[in-house]
């Protein structure tokens, strides 16, 4: 799917000083107060917080706006230990962080909330934006609902219907759109709107939802409160699982956070003696996206992963990084062409990226370059081994333990070493995180996992002229961490020889004199030191992620190839989140694009 460019709010106000949308010619609240509003059409409407009490719960909201019914919701929510509030919301127009500041500054009640969804506000970038408050989620799509909707899987407890009036944003209020609702709600889910409009209210009926009028707030003589028919079921309800973890490179690592933090108990199990001893071991490495015209499965994977994971990575303790900017010079003219096309196409934000022309990128360089290219401001270099160890950080790690096998256990797991179990407890559920070993724990499944052997020259910085950013071309250089500077990197398909290359060397300094000419001269390929590693690698490209045998709880996150540091949040985030059954991080076609059960050997997932 390609989605229509993001085109962000105007701020401006009515005669009353109220947030208003030209577009619509409609305000974004009440005259009377959006924050009452908020709690007494659509907390009171949908029958909150008493509904929620003791269990997880599922808000979805169609028109995000300036964001007071989730800032509303939040201070509503009563906080138990191991429950988790799920709110997904979808908006067209989302204002810029700046007009967003303006307008929760009306609100001083609200500060501390809005200072965190501030944090967090994502770059007007089309597709779902995952944004954390501690027990809270927030899965924000931005975009037109009517594509964005279909590509949700959720089964929704309440739903805010809101929105600029019928008459004005008809799109809104379609028969489509209210179906597609029903079919995103639990048995029993409540709705509510501040509009009872007689032909959405007959719309909505005719999608299965029953309603009533009941008094409205501020000018406003009614609102709408409504259900859809059925059981109401018990909701998700959180259960901690012990989960074995294989491998602890980038793959194993970051899944491995991300179901701890939800409340799991997780052990990772690594052959080796450290973690990060395969491909996530290397120097340093490359974090940016990469857009495309088409806007792609994996650009939009890619984009995902760098938006998450710019936000994740930074505030881990340990981890290593430097923001330095990335610099992606064209391979030739055609290709500038098609740079500039992208940007403009895709009417990019100057923060996520812009192209530069020849001069500025040779500025940007500090080194003459023979062509233009995207400039990337937020992206940068990561040192994969201290990112692996802060996200392991407070987990159970048993390094050295080499698998033979997975044995199941009843209902639950064994996992067995090459001398003896690991645990002599089992596991309700194992995910393989283990790179081009994981086709050996899971043989049935005949897993389309190949080797990419890849190396990578370590340039002295001394030896080099001074450089502070990323740079690639058709290979890549990173400034100096700890007086070596990454240049590669080769990639040999099945090929396992793990002794470095002098021809190597040569391949990765002919890269770089291509990426930045000269840079390299005076260099000794024979003398320079180096990394080889081994990157899983799927037949498409694409990583594989999710269930193998969802239940009999067996899943994978595997075939990251040379784009670990960039899948690995996204995809990380992907998997906790099937396996608590609860909303994902990802539009279903993404989903699909990622799932073992695209290769034909591997059953589909069933839900728990």
């Amino acid at each position: 799917m390609t989605y229509a460019p993001i085109v962000p709010a105007e701020l401006t106000f009515d005669g009353n000083g109220i947030p208003y949308a030209p577009a619509y010619n409609d305000c974004y609240h009440s005259a009377s107060g959006g924050l009452e509003q908020a709690r007494h059409v659509f907390i009171a409407g949908a029958q909150l917080p008493e509904r929620w009490s003791g269990r997880d719960f599922v808000i979805l909201e169609t028109g995000f706006g300036i964001g007071l019914n989730f800032l509303a919701t939040c201070g509503s929510w009563n906080a138990q230990p191991g429950r988790k509030l799920h709110y997904v919301a979808i908006e067209k127009h989302p204002f810029r962080l700046d007009d967003l500041k303006a307008l929760h500054a009306r609100w001083p009640e609200l500060a501390p909330l809005a200072a965190r969804l501030q944090a967090q506000w994502p770059l007007p970038l089309p597709g779902l934006h995952r944004l954390e408050f501690g027990d809270i989620t927030l899965t924000l799509g931005f975009g037109d609902v009517a594509d964005l909707l279909p590509q949700l899987t959720i089964a929704a407890d309440a739903i805010y219907l809101d929105g600029f009036a019928p008459a004005k944003n008809p799109a809104m209020w379609s028969d489509a759109l209210f179906a597609a609702l029903a079919q995103r709600a639990a048995p029993g889910a409540t709705l509510a709107s501040w509009s009872v409009h007689d032909d959405m209210m007959f719309r909505l009926s005719r999608a299965g939802f029953r309603l009533e009028k009941r008094p409205g707030f501020g000018t406003k003589r009614y609102r709408l409160a409504g259900h859809l028919p059925g059981a109401i079921p018990p909701g998700l309800t959180f259960r901690s699982r012990r989960i074995a973890v294989i491998g602890a490179g980038i793959a194993g690592a970051a899944i491995a956070h991300a179901l701890a933090k939800r409340g799991h108990t997780v052990v990772v199990v690594e052959a080796g003696p450290a973690p990060a001893q395969g491909a996530s071991g290397n120097h340093a490495g490359v974090f940016r996206p990469l857009p495309s015209l088409d806007d792609s499965r994996l650009a939009r994977l890619l984009r995902a992963g760098f938006l998450l994971g710019h936000r994740q990575y930074a505030a881990l303790p340990g981890a290593r990084l430097g923001w330095t900017g990335a610099l992606h010079i064209a391979r030739d003219i055609p290709h500038e062409t098609t740079q500039r096309r992208i940007v403009t196409a895709h009417q990019l934000p100057s923060e996520f990226c812009r192209f530069v022309e020849r001069g500025e990128a040779s500025a940007l360089a500090g080194w003459p370059v023979e062509l233009g290219g995207w400039w990337f401001p937020q992206a940068g270099w990561i040192n994969p081994p201290s990112l692996v160890r802060a996200l392991l950080a407070d987990i159970d790690c048993r390094f050295g333990c080499r698998i033979a096998r997975l044995e199941r256990a009843g209902d639950r797991w064994r996992v067995i070493g090459e001398t003896n179990a690991i645990e002599a407890d089992t596991f309700d559920d194992v995910v393989l995180a283990n790179g081009i070993d994981a086709p050996l724990l899971a043989p049935e499944f005949k897993l389309p996992i190949r080797v990419g052997r890849g190396q990578v020259s370590h340039l002295p910085e001394a030896a080099t002229p001074p450089f502070g950013i990323v740079a690639t071309r058709l290979g890549y250089v990173t400034p100096a961490v700890d007086g070596i500077r990454c240049a590669g990197a080769t990639m040999t398909s099945g090929d396992r020889d793990c002794a470095p290359r002098l021809a190597d060397h040569v391949e990765n300094l002919y890269r770089l004199d291509m990426l930045l000419p000269g840079y390299g001269k005076g260099l000794d390929p024979a003398t320079l030191d180096g990394r080889v590693s081994f990157r899983p690698m799927s037949p498409d490209r694409l990583p594989l992620v999710g269930p193998l045998a969802a239940s009999e709880g067996l899943w994978i996150i595997d075939g990251f190839g040379a784009r670990g540091l960039v899948f690995a949040p996204i995809c990380a985030e992907l998997l906790a989140s099937q396996i608590d059954n609860a909303p994902s991080p990802l539009e279903d076609d993404l989903v699909a694009a990622l799932a073992p059960a695209r290769f034909a050997r591997i059953r589909p997932h069933s839900p728990a």
